[in-house]
């Protein structure tokens, strides 16, 4: 056996030819659980960034998880973007994607430094990836205006009450 062949990223990519396959291989669940299971890592790590005595100990492995994590993601969107090509921007999820993965990217040196807490936004990454909490969210999103309604009925029974417990109790507490 030739020393590519052994190369697991080239028998993978050898076997992915057409933009059909690459598609395919992007929309598979296990690409799907690949990726939802490397969210969760990353989420871990960046929790552990928080210990003073974790980083001491591995600090230099979990920077090392870390760029790995975020070299994979970046691999991820670019694939996405070469086979969707325009398509891929006109579905929201996706933009959240790049612009999680893009954060990411941006150097974390002198007043960017906070922009290197905003890593922990990856793990938001599972909304779009978990179809549970994608449902979860959308909903949410399509019931903003109702909530502005359900603020307007509270405020019309606070205020019925208000009035009402007002003539009940004004002998009572005249203050």
């Amino acid at each position: 056996m030739s020393q590519q062949t052994k190369n697991p990223f080239h028998i993978i990519f050898y076997r992915i030819r057409k933009m059909e396959d690459l598609k395919h291989f992007l929309e598979s669940k296990l690409f799907q659980w690949t990726i939802i299971g490397l969210i969760i890592l990353n989420a871990v790590t960046i929790g552990m960034e928080t210990s003073e005595f974790l980083v001491r100990s591995f600090g230099t492995w979990l920077e090392e998880i870390d760029r790995y994590i975020l070299i994979i993601f970046t691999l991820e969107i670019s694939l996405k973007i070469v086979v969707y090509r325009h398509r891929f921007f006109l579905n929201p999820w996706n933009i959240f994607d790049f612009l999680i993965v893009a954060i990411a990217l941006i150097p974390a040196a002198g007043p960017l430094h906070i922009l290197r807490t905003l890593r922990v936004l990856r793990t938001a990454r599972l909304i779009k990836n978990v179809p549970k909490l994608r449902l979860i969210i959308e909903s949410l999103l399509k019931s903003i205006p109702s909530i502005g309604w359900i603020g307007v009925l509270l405020f019309m029974i606070f205020y019925i009450f208000a009035v009402i417990g007002n003539d009940l109790y004004q002998d009572a507490f005249p203050q």
